[in-house]
């Protein structure tokens, strides 16, 4: 079972979008995820972001990450763009988060255009230990087997 399912379509969408064309068109919010210890991680490039605008929710085991980036000069009737390749407007991203994961306990953290999710293993999927009886305690949890009288 999956703990962090993506979005195959955009991802083949993606791969054709970079294959059959020769410009390899910019993702607006990369991220990188893995496992360390008892919680999965990730992370998001968004840097030159509004921190203002930054918004994480979590609804029925989808988690949302949305963020704004604003032209900073283009509002300027001086200014002549010669080249624009960083993508402004409002951006979102969807995981959805298996049930082995705890929505409840995500933290969230942005440092250096970095947008950091820690999303903890939930207590229920994390393996625990079984105390297994010896046969002679068993006998004994069970009963007599017959009727001393």
């Amino acid at each position: 079972m999956p703990v962090l399912q993506f979005d195959p379509f955009r991802d083949i969408s993606r791969l054709a979008n970079e294959v059959l064309t020769a410009a390899r068109t910019p993702q607006p919010m990369p991220m990188d995820a893995y496992r360390r210890g008892e919680e999965y991680v990730v992370e998001f490039d968004l840097p030159g972001i509004d921190p203002g605008s930054l918004e994480v929710t979590a609804e029925h085991n989808t988690l949302t990450v949305r963020a704004q980036r604003s032209a900073t000069e283009s509002s300027s009737s001086d200014v002549s763009y010669l080249v624009t390749e960083r993508p402004t407007g409002t951006f979102a991203r969807q995981l959805q988060l298996g049930a082995a994961l705890d929505a409840d306990r995500v933290q969230a953290e942005y440092r250096n255009g970095v947008l950091t999710l820690r999303i903890p293993v939930a207590e229920q999927a994390k393996p625990r230990r079984i105390n297994v009886a010896r046969s002679d305690e068993a006998r004994m949890i069970s009963g007599p087997t017959t009727d001393p009288d």
